[in-house]
């Protein structure tokens, strides 16, 4: 659908919509006489407007229909390049979010043990002194850096982007990246120079063969990627499946390789080998736009099919008949680069294979391969510079914009307290390295903690030592919509307006077709909550931060920032809520290398790497196996869940009440274990989660179980959501530090499974 086409039938639902009004109207009288329930598209004037959707990263561009207050449907924007016109499970859900009955209403104080969840009400005046003392106090003892700044999904610019580098403390941090998109994003940057950004850069409509390795489209539910996959499949493109549980996608694929868990790199390296081996590459490519060929031509010689079968579990003819496939169809064909690649802590090099092999097959910047991501023109608002200067997946405005190549530092020259470029080379931030600070004091202690919109105990590893270094703060500040279980441990509990409810930073997106998305109100905010930007501000100022809040309202903020595209609120309004720009997708686009590196081109061989004492080519590192009779964890999501954020949202929680934990059917019996029984999870350090249903099947191999991320909350004021399905987090004990970019491997967890007693 075209914007002209969009925008004529817009103005013909506003005009059908008056003229129910003007002849309907006695036939709803009717039916209300006669005790029918009424549609809610003819109770009232149906009002719309444009927002982005916040129930998951992805940000489809949604459009909002209200009538009399209240917001009644959400449906997918048809000219948001991601949402094209749909919805998922997840942001039609949206209305039953919003007024979840659970939801904080008001400012509250703690007055009991911090995880007691004591508290009392406070005005917005009183929460807001407190919290700006207690920071106040914390920085004439510490120091600005000593308070962290922790958040997720898309509101999070204004607590770990804006207030942080303005009040100058680097130790801010997205759970998107250590604990999700770290490796694929560094990988990236040292292989071409440039990130990967939020959305895989697949060229979908023309690409002929691609593989998903540990990618679950389906389960996710990335709305866009859905109509990608179903859209290549309906194409005749070729789908190659790596992953040790028959997934969503897998039922989809033509080739599912049921690999063993933590042996992907040595899949690559064959990978490799059959392309180089057979001429099986794009010698021209490679030729052109590449460096380090004849290194890796040599490093890879020796991992031949035969080779990696032996370590992956693998047939020797699956390895090389896929590798053929992914040769043949060039360079319309890639290695999807995936999201969450925090796996097994060698994650980096893991994704630098991904990456050369998508180089191997000519895929950067060509048609049906991975097309060159462009961001929007939009310049921040103009102000002071801010007091910390920050990088990707901290205080940068986007997760994974490139990576500033000096580190953040605290006003009295600290870096940050999590390790980057110390206890691992590079960063951008590591969320989870900056509990131990807490705890120990070490290189500085952090004592002050903002959480906004993500679940804390839901998100780090191991949750008891979370709980440890929240006993030592002297202040824990909870921001969010919902009671999750964090905010038991908080000091002061700011409830904020939903998405729905608020205006936002604007949504830049780098993509294909580079785009800018408003988000607006569509009802007033629920009960005594305010919009983040509104209590940053209110901070700011109490903080003499007044220079990085010059603009009295959000709206003239936004209006300032939409000038430098040549746009306005009212004027996105009047466009359907989307001003998207002209991309450059592919190398002919553009007069100079877009490959950031020093050469201009890509590097195969990574000489940054080598000097740090890193291989320079991945090799594949064996990791610890599970011990007799114990499984390895592995987690992923479920199409209508959200991380640890919808469990207790009615209408999700109705079609997926509680998690499960997958059971091969060839282990099963050795445990006593029969499909729909209840278990007992137990971890290698005794901690135990359940009971929880076991779903007894052959998707799974017999050396790993599976759950869906997000279950087992703990706090009793989600009424839905607690004691439903079992904590894969409460179950991660450990996790492997990626030494390159700091990343949190959580697939290294081992447990043992017990019928309930």
């Amino acid at each position: 659908m075209n914007r002209r086409l969009f925008l004529k039938m817009s103005a013909f639902g506003v005009a059908a919509v008056a003229l129910v009004g003007a002849v309907g109207q006695k036939a709803v009288q009717g039916l209300s006489r006669l005790g029918i329930p009424v549609p809610w598209y003819r109770q009232g004037p149906i009002e719309t407007t444009f927002n982005y959707c916040n129930i998951c990263p992805w940000r489809c561009g949604i459009i909002v229909k209200t009538v009399n207050g209240k917001v009644r449907k959400i449906e997918g924007n048809p000219l948001d390049p991601k949402s094209r016109g749909m919805l998922c499970a997840r942001g039609q859900a949206g209305p039953s979010f919003i007024y979840d009955p659970d939801r904080l209403s008001q400012p509250m104080i703690r007055v009991g043990e911090r995880g007691a969840g004591e508290f009392r009400s406070a005005t917005w005046e009183e929460a807001l002194d407190v919290v700006a003392d207690g920071m106040k106090a914390i920085a004439e003892t510490h120091g600005q850096e000593s308070i962290a700044f922790f958040g997720h999904t898309s509101g999070d610019f204004w607590f770990t982007d804006h207030l942080p580098q303005a009040w100058g403390s680097p130790n801010a941090s997205k759970a998107s990246s250590s604990l999700c998109t770290s490796p694929r994003e560094e990988a990236s940057i040292l292989t071409m120079g440039t990130n990967v950004g939020g959305h895989e850069p697949v060229d979908w409509d023309y690409i002929e063969c691609l593989v998903l390795i540990g990618t679950h489209i389906g389960e996710d539910a990335r709305n866009t990627m859905m109509q990608d996959l179903a859209n290549a499949k309906a194409r005749g493109a070729k789908v190659i499946v790596v992953d040790p549980r028959f997934s969503t996608a897998a039922t989809k694929a033509d080739w599912w390789l049921a690999i063993k868990p933590g042996t992907d790199t040595a899949l690559l390296l064959a990978w490799m080998n059959v392309l180089i081996a057979e001429d099986r590459y794009d010698v021209d490519f490679v030729a052109e736009w590449t460096e380090g060929f004849e290194e890796l031509a040599t490093h890879v010689a020796e991992f031949t099919p035969e080779w990696a079968a032996k370590i992956t579990d693998l047939p020797a003819d699956s390895i090389r008949n896929t590798g053929r496939m992914l040769g043949t169809a060039f360079p319309a064909s890639a290695i999807v680069p995936g999201r969450h690649t925090t796996w097994y802590g060698n994650d980096t090099q893991r994704m630098r294979a991904v990456y050369i092999i998508n180089s191997l097959l000519g895929a950067y910047g060509r048609k049906g391969g991975i097309y060159l991501g462009k961001k929007p023109l939009l310049d921040p608002y103009p102000q002071r510079p801010y007091t910390v200067q920050g990088s990707s997946g901290g205080c940068a405005a986007e997760p994974g914009e490139e990576e500033s190549a000096e580190l953040p530092l605290g006003p009295t020259g600290k870096v940050r307290a999590d390790g980057v470029r110390e206890k691992f080379l590079r960063g951008p931030t590591a969320m989870q390295e900056l509990i131990e600070p807490m705890i120990t004091g070490d290189p500085y202690p952090i004592k002050g903690l903002f959480l906004y919109g993500l679940n804390l105990l839901h998100t780090i590893p191991n949750p008891e030592r979370t709980k440890e270094a929240l006993r030592n703060l002297d202040l824990v500040v909870g921001i969010d919509v919902l009671p999750q279980d964090h905010i038991a441990w908080c000091d002061v509990v700011l409830p904020e307006a939903s998405y729905l409810e608020r205006y936002d930073e604007l949504w830049a997106c780098k993509h294909k077709t580079p785009y800018i998305a408003m988000r607006e109100p569509a009802v007033e905010p629920f009960a005594d909550t305010k919009p983040a930007w509104w209590m940053a501000r209110e901070l700011g100022l109490r903080l003499g931060l007044d220079p990085y809040f010059k603009w009295e309202t959000i709206e003239e903020y936004l209006d300032r920032r939409l000038l430098t595209a040549g746009s306005s609120l009212e004027k996105m309004r009047a466009a359907g809520g989307i001003v998207v720009q002209k991309g450059a997708p592919y190398l002919e686009d553009h007069s100079s290398s877009p490959f950031m590196t020093p050469s201009g081109k890509i590097q195969l061989y990574s000489a940054p790497l080598a000097d740090a004492g890193f291989d320079a080519i991945p090799v594949y590192e064996p990791i610890a196996e599970p011990p007799p009779g114990s499984f390895r964890l592995l987690y992923g999501r479920h199409p209508v869940h959200t991380f640890a954020m919808t469990q207790n949202t009615p209408a999700l929680s109705e079609l997926y009440p509680e998690n499960e934990v997958w059971i091969s059917a060839s282990a099963a019996p050795s445990l006593g274990v029969r499909d729909g029984d209840r278990v007992v999870v137990r971890n290698e350090a005794g901690v135990t989660e359940g009971p929880v249903r076991a779903k007894v099947t052959q998707r799974i191999r017999q050396d790993a179980v599976y759950m869906v991320h997000g279950f087992g909350h703990k706090t009793k004021e989600l009424t839905r959501a607690v004691g439903r399905g079992a904590s894969d987090a409460a179950l991660m004990s450990d996790y492997a530090l990626d030494p390159i970019c700091g990343g949190a491997g959580m697939r290294v967890t081992f447990v043992t499974i017990e019928r309930e007693a």
